[in-house]
């Protein structure tokens, strides 16, 4: 009888390729029983699937349940990420105007580049918040859905290695892998508090359980839930280093507000049921809730005669949510272990409701997302996104001219927003007379936007030589609106000696325009903050959507090389990417409405830029095998450019960031890590965002160098509990966000000062 691929096997050969002294202790393990036993693998070479080899290249991390273990997050997954190379939290554009909302960004990109994903499923319920003129939306991102004690393992791909993934992962990939159902019965609870030393800045209180097991042969469990909540800092946090003063009073257009707080809560079940032994299906449900809570950070109610500097009007909002949203997902999961490889087909559904309060943007008046003028301070209404995703590969080891996995694929994702709120409907535009896409006088314009895609992908991880593997792929992306896109890929890595590699990738990747980029009927409006040169702010300015523009491409290339011995750890790797058609809102107005003197602009592709630099690593054992009872870890990320054709900054990362830290296994109980992080210079644009026109003065106020330092301590106290604590900021470096939008250049965000933390986990 024919022996079936298995996955356990394939995971095996990986180790093996990894580690040879490793995967001879594993295979001495396996049962000796059955077709195949433990001394005809290790006698047979067998290769990963393409998928397994690419998470081998120079641009990819993994962050274990442990590393997160040592060294907790307040609250949002980024906090950890965002300590692996190539790295960085940013806005998504180089305007500063949502400085406090960061979001994970890799090697330069942009964070609407980083393609987050959850058990390999993608993860955007970011795009339930609206994208605004100058590419922000009101959000941290889709980093916070998972509680920290709910993950098993963080992989974090950069470069080529992501561009198999498809649209929206041009600058990478985030895939938060969760711990699986257990056969026996098993739980937890966690209790973490994070206390600033400064009571004007947030701090955090969260606790999750767990719970997972059988409920009868062949079928088991898993349950989570999470209630955390991260306060907002005072309003008047930075009214000491802001440009302007209000004597006191509550301004919120004179100071730039604080960090945003959030409120968090999510339940999650998962039933694994193994139909026999070739044959998994899983069921998931989930749901969570995330609030944005005020911190000033927003200018509410300035459509209707609210004035900004009003303190009564802005304090009314302070520990209000702007943003509430609410996702539900649903999946179903099927994976099978068969004679000719292995398959993986899954189903999901996600949808999510952000139910936010019609507010302007940072530190002026960027007009209301409800309709002007109607609207009351504090109004709120409900955005609803869909989003539908079937996705199935086949595995296929083949012998034909070389050891070869084969990997064949295709994926359906159709996503769907009605946001009623965004001067969609009922809003006479004819005023703009004959210009493409305006409806005429009292026409209505449709609140919903839809896009699909449809997708097939090959992948082959050949062996050319046992020491050669060569990885071609090939994507196809067809959008119902812009068309085919084709992704090449070629990967590939050498050893030249037992313990060092080289290795390299050259992928082209693309992201579809937006739900929000490609509506001809989406309209935002701003009343003349970001506004071209000339507009005045009674008129105001419009952005339309266009159902014409080309999708943004990018062209990564990475070359790295990598040593590995007896717990020695270290690398360098150059990467490139040529980024294309990036979209914006246009400098030039198509169209004045001579009612109001409101000019109408597009979103175009206007610019191409450049990301370069380097990125690398050198772990140092220094007591115990391999570093086992002390280790020195290190990381780098030094950018050579990351800039448009106009040489502006895509946006506002350290020319170089260092994170180092020593971990000591003191006892076998107590674990303490004493870590730092080093970020350089940060440079802000030198032209205005909204007329490109060249600017001085404190706009181009650069943020200095400065660093960060941590210590955290574990102690197992025994089996069943666990405690920790630790000061984050150790030495209080802190700096503050010194105006609002892009008028300090870089200073557009808060380092808090010093916390402390400490959490305790008991277990069965």
């Amino acid at each position: 009888m024919a022996s079936r691929f298995n996955l356990s096997y394939l995971s095996l050969a990986i180790m093996a390729a990894a580690s040879p002294t490793a995967f001879a202790a594993q295979a001495a393990d396996l049962p000796a029983d059955g077709s195949e036993p433990a001394l005809e693998l290790q006698e047979t070479q067998v290769l990963g699937s393409a998928e397994e080899e690419l998470k081998q290249a120079p641009g990819v991390s993994i962050i274990t349940a442990d590393d997160i273990a040592k060294r907790p997050p307040a609250n949002d997954l980024s906090d950890v990420i965002r300590r692996m190379p190539g790295v960085n939290l940013t806005g998504n554009s180089a305007s500063g105007s949502r400085g406090n909302n960061r979001q994970i960004d890799l090697r330069g990109m942009g964070p609407e580049n980083t393609l987050i994903l959850i058990d390999g499923k993608p993860v955007t319920s970011r795009n339930s918040v609206r994208y605004t003129r100058s590419g922000e939306r009101d959000t941290r991102g889709d980093s916070n859905w998972v509680p920290a004690d709910q993950v098993e393992r963080i992989e974090v791909l950069r470069g080529p290695a992501a561009a198999r993934y498809g649209s929206g992962s041009m600058g990478g990939v985030v895939n938060i892998i969760t711990k699986r159902p257990s056969e026996q019965t098993s739980g937890s609870i966690t209790a973490y508090t994070s206390i600033p030393e400064d009571s004007d800045e947030g701090g955090t209180r969260r606790s999750n359980f767990s719970l997972s097991g059988p409920l009868t042969e062949g079928l088991v469990y898993r349950v989570y839930g999470n209630v955390a909540t991260t306060d907002a800092d005072s309003a008047t946090l930075n009214q000491d280093h802001s440009a302007f003063s209000c004597d006191g009073a509550l301004c919120a257009d004179a100071y730039a507000a604080g960090r945003e707080g959030v409120r968090n809560k999510d339940i999650n079940g998962l039933l694994s049921w193994q139909l026999n032994d070739q044959q998994t299906l899983d069921v998931e449900a989930g749901y969570s809730r995330q609030g944005n809570i005020y911190a000033g950070d927003t200018a509410t109610g300035s459509s209707n005669g609210a004035a900004n500097a009003n303190a009564g009007e802005i304090a009314q909002f302070i520990g209000r949510e702007t943003n509430t949203m609410f996702r539900n997902t649903y999946s179903v999961t099927h994976q099978g272990d068969w004679d000719f490889g292995t398959s993986k087909v899954y189903a999901q559904y996600e949808k999510t409701r952000n139910y936010r309060m019609l507010e302007g943007n940072v530190g002026g008046g960027d007009g209301n997302i409800g309709e002007q003028g109607e609207a009351p301070p504090g109004a709120k209404d409900t955005s609803t996104y869909q989003s539908y995703v079937i996705n199935g590969q086949l595995d296929i080891p083949l012998e034909a001219w070389v050891h070869q996995v084969l990997t064949v694929g295709a994926e359906w994702n159709r996503q769907t927003l009605d946001d009623p709120s965004t001067f969609s409907r009922d809003i006479n535009l004819g005023n703009f007379g004959s210009v493409d896409g305006i409806p005429a006088a009292g026409a209505l314009r449709s609140s919903e936007m839809d896009a699909t895609l449809s997708s097939v992908f090959v992948e082959d991880n050949l062996e050319l030589t046992p020491d050669w593997v060569l990885t071609p792929g090939l994507r196809l992306d067809h959008h119902d609106q812009f068309g085919a896109n084709w992704s090449p890929s070629l990967n590939t890595s050498f050893k030249l000696t037992p313990e060092i590699t080289v290795k390299g990738g050259i992928a082209r990747a693309f992201k579809a325009p937006n739900l929000y980029q490609s509506n001809p009927n989406y309209l935002y409006f701003t009343m003349g903050m970001g506004c071209p040169a000339g507009i005045s702010s009674a008129g105001g300015c419009y952005v339309l959507g266009n159902d014409n523009l080309d999708p943004e491409i990018s062209i990564n290339k990475e070359l790295g090389i990598a040593f590995n011995h007896d717990g020695w750890n270290a690398g360098i790797t150059y990467f490139r990417n040529d980024y294309d058609s990036k979209i914006a809102a246009g400098y030039t107005p198509t169209g004045t409405a001579s009612a109001t003197g409101g000019q109408l602009l597009r979103w175009e592709n206007t610019t191409d830029a450049v990301v370069e630099g380097f990125e690398g690593n050198l772990n140092i054992p220094l007591i115990g095998t391999a570093g086992d009872v002390l280790i020195w870890n290190n990381n780098f990320t030094y950018m050579l450019d990351n800039t448009d054709q106009d040489g502006q900054p895509l946006s506002v990362i350290p020319e170089y960031t260092v994170n180092t830290s020593l971990d000591w296994q003191a006892t076998e109980q107590l674990n303490l890590v004493f870590s730092g992080t080093f970020y350089g210079v940060q440079k802000p644009r030198d032209r205005a965002f909204s007329t490109n026109a060249a600017t001085a003065g404190a706009t181009l106020k650069e943020r200095d160098p400065y660093n960060v330092w941590g210590l955290s301590a574990t102690y197992a106290v025994n089996r069943h509990l666990r405690v920790g604590a630790g000061v984050s900021n150790l030495f209080d470096k802190r700096l503050y966000r010194e105006g609002a939008g892009s008028s300090q250049g870089a200073n557009t965000y808060n380092e808090p000062g010093r916390a402390f933390f400490a959490s305790v986990t008991t277990s069965f």
